[in-house]
């Protein structure tokens, strides 16, 4: 493991972040933690009042779990949530009957959603679809091209052909490509990331991005608030400012309890200058780039796009940067021309998903890679917590007779998750879905690829919190020149797999079957 500089952590740029439990107590955390306590005490306080009157509502208690009971049936909720939430209900009437509204009537996040909604409706027409372009994508193959339909319909999504993708296999080549192309930047540099952690990784970055404020280049950072609390320091925006980066915090935590905090940003897009987009499973923390090993080896994979799509994800950093914006701004970046290679091949749709709508954009697309599929397909993912229809689409891929291979981490980072993501096995294994786990350590990596004609990289996992939860983003490609990477790449990482099969699920570590027949039913809320 390598030693930190100065230099290579970039705290000659900027004082040393104050972090962990000490500064966490004795800042504005601490009063927040506090804020937090005090209400969450005043509810048990109140659950503790109703249970001296226990006999009285037993009765009573009966009948409000059958009524939410039959309520939440009656919602656009999804299946295996709705058994979650009638368990609970069942369970505790009181609690569960209130913890359900206080998380169906959102409370804490009507006005964000309302602003989401507002930004995504104002933008649908920003980047027009090329009627050629499409038509050609419907020529060449219809049953791909039903696809962009969809994805048009969510959000402003078109195809685009004249963009060149480049697969990184790996966090360390896609890190060097990075900061290659951060050298290059000439007009405007956007970053939208889940996680950025002082070290060697953000320091060279941060070293290139004050250099490029100095050049006159506008550079915009935004990361998830959850990043105030575990990794930087509450001053952080107000520091990158002082360097001439404008910086803003998604959803960053408040001292009031809200169902805001159920959904994160968890997107990673970088863009530079309006012709270059990178996205994929990487943030900015050195465990990305194998600089530190918690978890053994770290497997995470990207791409980069060179030409017209890039558009797409100009306008999906603005639309999350404009959220407190009174006069966004659109036009300017979003029609920077872009250098559009001639000679690639292929359509590319960058699009995004949006917890706070109906659309599970993330879960459609790979649902329908699965059912077109005619060869293969190979999955790589950190987690498998998988609803009702993802898992019947993927056994029933498998049934028809595709190739159906998932990669999976062989050192977990959370054991929770891991029991879940074994909990699957059985039935997949049963439908000749075949199972690896990755021995090195973890995989980070969330691509699909498929008959070697399509596939997707970008930041959605397989599980509850990526398909329902948080903000993703990703690329949909068809015959690009990085299909064929993503595809060897797989095979590559397949040598460093162990083929799970029933008599090994649990081999290892028998007791997390206990654990996961446990946390089940909890999933959706997970």
């Amino acid at each position: 493991m390598e030693k930190k500089s100065i230099k290579d952590t970039g705290l000659h740029l900027l004082k040393k972040g104050q972090k962990g439990l000490i500064h966490a107590i004795f800042s504005r955390f601490g009063i927040i933690i506090l804020l937090f306590a005090l209400q969450l005490a005043v509810l048990f306080l109140t659950f503790g009042w109703f249970h001296s009157f226990m006999s009285q509502l037993f009765f009573g208690g009966v009948i409000i779990s059958l009524c939410v009971s039959f309520y939440i049936l009656n919602t656009r909720i999804d299946p295996t949530a709705k058994l979650t939430w009638i368990i609970l209900v069942m369970a505790v009437p009181v609690f569960g009957s209130l913890l359900f509204f206080y998380t169906e009537f959102e409370v804490g996040h009507r006005a964000f959603r309302d602003r989401i909604r507002d930004i995504v409706d104002s933008t649908e027409d920003k980047i027009p679809q090329e009627k050629q372009v499409l038509e050609n994508f419907i020529k060449e193959d219809p049953g791909a091209a039903s696809i962009a339909h969809y994805l048009q319909r969510t959000g402003c999504f078109p195809v685009y052909d004249k963009t060149e993708v480049s697969y990184l296999h790996i966090g360390e080549d896609m890190f060097d490509e990075v900061l290659n192309q951060l050298k290059k930047a000439r007009h405007f540099i956007f970053l939208e990331y889940f996680i950025i952690d002082e070290g060697i990784m953000w320091g060279k970055v941060l070293e290139i991005l004050a250099e490029k404020v100095k050049q006159g280049v506008d550079v915009r950072v935004m990361y998830d608030g959850t990043n105030e609390f575990l990794t930087l320091p509450r001053d952080y925006p107000e520091r990158l400012e002082k360097l001439g980066i404008k910086c803003k915090v998604f959803a960053p935590l408040t001292p009031f309890i809200s169902t805001h905090y159920n959904y994160r940003d968890h997107r990673k897009i970088m863009v530079i200058d309006g012709n270059i987009a990178f996205t994929g499973g990487i943030n900015f923390a050195d465990r990305y780039i194998n600089k530190t090993a918690v978890h053994g080896h770290w497997k995470d994979t990207g791409v980069m796009l060179r030409g017209r799509a890039v558009k797409s994800f100009t306008l999906l950093f603005l639309q999350m940067w404009n959220i407190d914006e009174k006069e966004p701004e659109y036009d300017r970046f979003i029609k920077f021309p872009s250098l559009a290679p001639e000679d690639a091949k292929g359509y590319v749709i960058p699009y995004g998903d949006n917890p706070l709508d109906r659309d599970k954009v993330g879960e459609m697309v790979y649902m329908d890679i699965l059912n077109r599929s005619k060869r293969y397909v190979h999955i790589m993912t950190p987690y498998l917590i998988l609803d009702g229809e993802m898992e019947t689409a993927i056994k029933f891929a498998a049934e028809r007779g595709v190739e159906v291979s998932i990669i999976l981490p062989g050192v977990p980072d959370k054991l929770a998750a891991y029991a879940l993501a074994k909990s699957h096995y059985e039935v997949l294994l049963d439908a000749g879905v075949n199972i690896y786990e990755y021995d090195p350590g973890f995989i980070h990596a969330k691509s699909f690829v498929a008959d070697d004609t399509e596939g997707v990289v970008g930041t959605i996992n397989l599980d509850y919190r990526s398909l329902y939860h948080h903000f993703e983003c990703a690329a949909y490609c068809y015959k690009t020149s990085g299909i064929e990477d993503v595809e060897k790449d797989f095979q590559e990482t397949l040598k460093k797999c162990r083929k799970i099969t029933k008599e090994t699920i649990w081999k290892n570590n028998p007791k997390l079957k206990y654990l996961s027949f446990i946390i089940k039913v909890f999933a959706p809320l997970l």
